[in-house]
């Protein structure tokens, strides 16, 4: 079995950030948001990951994920011309799986217990596709999965107005080489109303082509951060299941003290700060005169002076200087600057995209 992860989409509900940044790659704990599917199937002992990209994309994802050899795993990077659908992202894919059953795990989805028990299933009942559900109260939004009364899959219906149940399907699927069928014949899907490739629309062309999709409920911790507020919680439930003892790989100035566990990356310079954890910090960081309050990660190249910063993400090479009175609940793109003039007192929430600068 090979993985397909994409690194698509225009991660519109990520906007003023993602303008210029692909949302993948934002960091949710103190790494880009697409480690973590990649993590999830390496750990299913999955060895050769296909990533897709949108043209203009290639660079960035070679940059941040490399062949893959980091992990010990084979990567290789497949052109989406477009970005037409899900399906379409596994069209895409048929010459790198060449003939080879396959899991599809999207990009921006955590699967926080890890999804073995799903590949394992698939590998033993060799179902034609297999479809991921989970309890979720606002599954109406999402795609939801229809049973009749011997509990087999009938049909997969994207957003219906009234579900039958409180079922959802997230972002894990599989299939076998009889998914690519879907896209050949007389009787090949096509796009929806939106002009997508949809993925209920190919299994439910296998279902009504009398293939068997079965449907495994998934009952570990999932996160979907589509939006900010998603993100920032989806944040700080990784920094507190990930950062458990503390992993500190500078020296850290005699005046600085560290509580609840933090993660401190190589040639950090850290004086007259109060680091309360869980906190992520990354290579090549600068902080003085600061307070780093929990749920806090800083990305490499970055510097903070004379700042009190709780609950945040900063990205690469951000400066911080002069803003003691707390900044919150933020995420703030690579490259940019905040800078305090006038001391002013206030408590501040920030969401700017790459290398904007304010100055107060």
């Amino acid at each position: 079995m090979k993985a397909i992860i994409p690194t698509g989409g225009r991660g519109t509900r990520m906007q003023p950030l993602t303008f210029s940044l692909n949302k993948h790659f934002i960091p949710i704990g103190g790494k880009p948001l697409i480690f973590y599917p990649v993590e999830t199937v390496i750990a299913a002992g999955i060895k050769e990951i296909g990533v897709t990209y949108n043209p203009g994309y290639l660079e960035e994802a070679q940059s941040i994920l490399g062949d893959g050899s980091r992990w010990g795993v084979k990567i290789t990077y497949i052109l989406q011309e477009k970005p037409i659908g899900l399906a379409n992202i596994v069209q895409v894919c048929e010459e790198f799986l060449a003939g080879e059953s396959f899991v599809f795990h999207l990009g921006d989805n955590i699967f926080v217990d890890g999804i073995k028990e799903a590949v394992d299933y698939f590998e033993e009942k060799k179902p034609n596709g297999l479809v991921t559900m989970l309890h979720h109260s606002e599954n109406k939004r999402m795609g939801v999965p229809y049973f009749d009364d011997s509990g087999r899959l009938t049909k997969y219906v994207e957003k219906p107005e009234n579900p039958p149940h409180d079922f959802a399907v997230p972002g894990l699927y599989f299939g076998d080489s009889n998914f690519f069928k879907c896209f050949k014949g007389t009787e090949a899907i096509v796009p929806s109303a939106r002009g997508e490739y949809e993925i209920p629309a190919a299994f439910q062309w296998m279902i009504d082509q009398g293939m068997r999709v079965d449907v495994v409920e998934y009952k570990g911790k999932w996160l979907d951060p589509g939006k900010f507020d998603d993100w920032m919680e989806a944040n700080q439930f990784m920094l507190e299941r990930e950062v458990t003892e503390d992993k500190i790989e500078c020296e850290v100035g005699s005046d600085t003290t560290i509580e609840n566990n933090a993660h401190i990356g190589k040639n950090c310079i850290i004086e007259n700060t109060q680091i309360k954890g869980p906190v992520v910090i990354g290579d090549n960081v600068m902080i003085k005169d600061s307070f780093i309050g929990p749920f806090t990660a800083i990305s490499s190249d970055s510097k903070v002076e004379g700042a009190r910063i709780e609950n945040s993400i900063l990205m690469n090479e951000v400066l911080i200087k002069n803003y003691p009175d707390q900044i919150d609940s933020s995420l703030i793109g690579p490259g940019s600057e905040i800078i305090n003039t006038e001391k002013q007192s206030k408590k501040v929430s920030f969401f700017i995209g790459a290398k904007s600068k304010i100055i107060v």
